[in-house]
């Protein structure tokens, strides 16, 4: 077992690109466990890894990638790696060849073609003399086929951004690639890019940490990380599913026969119970009618009881056995509770006005004009460019971001979930949270709806800082959804970022209770089609009704944005105040 100074090495390229992690154990400064004693091989092709919020996928790839070094145990690469962490950081001065890691290559390229034949610039160059044909060979099938070498990170869109630094790893042609959450906030038109991107891997190693569906439909295997170790699944996201819910059938048809054994086994300990002990009280009678010797009944006696003692003890243990087996089953048995809420308040009647916004222009963003009227129960999503200014719309619309002209009006309350669930007091617990955006509703009414969001008894109690990703998101949404007054809109920027798609099915779950109008800004075609939208609304310089299926060619279509929205960064979110 190789030591944590050591852990990750190199191997050969005399054999295909693989990763192998042998006893991987890990613990966090605060001897939080990980991992204890993880192994298993990934070979070439594209893996899916998935499983719950908190389980530990970000930091296996951290693990994979030597940025994490282990307690014990070893990860031997064969190839060579690259990896695309969740969370990117560009130095907006940059050159986009600065970024994309081929600057030096290009400036020794110029200087041979200007005559300067030093043997520096050659060493530089190396076997790379088509760098710069292989680097728009590359930024082509991402889109980013117009961007000048020479332009600045700065000038470029977060989705943009994000494909730059995927763009500098193919470059160099990795045998291993580990991403990360790599459709987090690209629009619908970069995420298109990255599935080409993915499609198109033909050789070496690919790990993909995604809750994208459509992502995950594009891998020739699923790789899910459960307490602690990893099951392989055969097949993309729909296979994966598929297997799930074999498993599941099977585990409840276990569980059932389970729980039929022990109710069978309770009920013969309780028959054995009553048998021995009518055959004490008959022994008892009959020793009394023979008035056998006091010696000669107390062996009678022991010779009952060890029998009777002996009796019990079988199906005691088979009690136990039984137990046992329900246990097991009741493990395999995956929880995949739901919420499920009821939010009378909420509805909103089919003829009511909810929204109008009249000749709004937002502080950032594309849009220079833009009418809507909402009435009723509509459900609305929001699509468009990065950069095209949904944020920024919502956040005109509940008046912490002033437009620039125009008029927004609710005619009802409304809520609204940013993107950084900013929406939660750290140091409150979540009960109190809720208590905070709901003044006047007894705690007990709070804690019965709590429990509705998964948080049951103590769980309520819990500080909000101390949650998980999808913990958080929960309390964040139950907070936003049980405030008073009942909100009748209901706004949401980005919701499934970063969540797993358990939490997505729990936010699912929510709406499909919610009984008002939605507004939804999001990337995520699939979780919009899931939860009923009645209307597309294209952001633009206008807002253009569109449908799901012309969503695509209007992204093609748009330029890229002229000026980025900032709205959701935490200078712009300072000076506008919280939601």
């Amino acid at each position: 077992m190789a030591h944590a100074s050591s852990s990750v090495s190199p191997a050969s390229h005399s054999s295909p690109a693989a990763v192998t992690c042998s006893a991987l154990t890990f613990r966090w400064p605060d001897s939080t466990p990980v991992f204890d004693g993880l192994s298993f091989t990934v070979g070439r092709g594209r893996t899916g890894l998935v499983g719950g919020n908190g389980t530990g996928k970000s930091t296996l790839l951290r693990l994979l990638a030597g940025q994490l070094s282990p307690a014990s145990g070893s990860v031997a690469l064969r190839g060579s790696l690259a990896y695309l962490p969740q969370n990117i950081t560009l130095d907006t001065e940059l050159r986009v060849d600065q970024a994309l890691g081929i600057a030096e290559r290009r400036a020794a390229l110029r200087a041979i073609e200007s005559g300067d034949a030093r043997e520096e610039h050659f060493d530089t160059i190396g076997d790379d003399w088509d760098i710069e044909e292989r680097t728009q060979a590359t930024l082509g099938p991402l889109g980013l086929g117009d961007i000048e070498l020479d332009r600045t990170v700065g000038q470029l869109s977060g989705g943009e951004t994000v494909l730059l630094r995927l763009a500098a790893l193919l470059i160099e042609r990795p045998d291993i690639l580990l991403l990360d959450e790599p459709t987090n906030n690209l629009d619908l038109f970069a995420r298109r890019r990255l599935y080409d991107a993915v499609d198109s891997w033909r050789s070496g190693v690919l790990v993909i940490v995604s809750h994208d569906r459509d992502l995950l439909a594009r891998v020739d295997r699923i790789a899910e990380l459960r307490s602690g170790s990893v099951t392989w699944y055969g097949g993309n996201w729909a296979h994966y599913e598929q297997a799930l819910a074999t498993q599941q059938e099977a585990a409840e048809r276990t569980l059932r026969a389970a729980e039929a054994q022990v109710r069978k086994q309770k009920r013969e300990l309780e028959e054995t119970q009553i048998k021995v002990a009518r055959r004490e009280r008959h022994s008892k009678k009959m020793d009394a009618q023979r008035r056998a010797p006091r010696i000669v009944a107390g062996e009678r006696k022991r010779s009952a009881q060890e029998s009777a003692d002996k009796l019990r003890g079988v199906h005691e243990e088979r009690l136990s056995e039984a137990r046992e087996r329900r246990e097991e089953a009741a493990d395999a048995l995956r929880n995949d509770a739901e919420i499920r809420v009821s939010l009378p308040h909420t509805a909103v009647p089919a003829g009511r006005a909810v929204l109008s916004l009249r000749a709004v222009r937002p502080r950032y963003g594309r849009l220079r004009e833009g009418d809507l009227h909402v009435h009723g129960p509509e459900r609305i999503a929001l699509v468009g460019r990065n950069g095209a200014g949904k944020t920024t719309l919502l956040r005109t619309i509940t008046g912490t971001l002033p437009a620039l002209s125009g008029e927004a009006t609710a005619h009802v309350p409304l809520r609204f979930l940013p993107q950084r669930l900013d929406v939660l007091d750290e140091e409150l617990s979540i009960a109190e949270n809720v208590a905070r955006m709901a003044p006047g509703v007894g705690d007990q009414e709070i804690r019965s709806q709590l429990a509705r969001f998964l948080f049951r008894g103590a769980r309520a109690a819990q500080p909000a800082g101390t949650l998980s990703g999808g913990e958080r998101f929960r309390a964040a949404l139950a907070a936003t959804m049980l405030a008073a007054p009942a909100p009748q809109l209901l706004m949401l920027d980005e919701p499934t970022n970063n969540l797993d798609l358990a939490s997505v099915r729990h936010l699912s779950g929510a709406l499909d209770s919610f009984q008002g109008a939605l507004l939804i800004a999001s990337h995520d075609l699939a979780f919009l089609q899931s939860i009923g939208i009645t209307r597309w609304l294209f952001v633009d310089t206008t807002l253009r009704e569109t449908t799901a299926d012309a969503v695509y060619g209007l992204l093609e279509a748009s330029d890229t944005p002229e000026e980025p929205d900032t709205s959701d960064t935490p200078a712009a979110s300072a000076a506008a105040g919280a939601p």
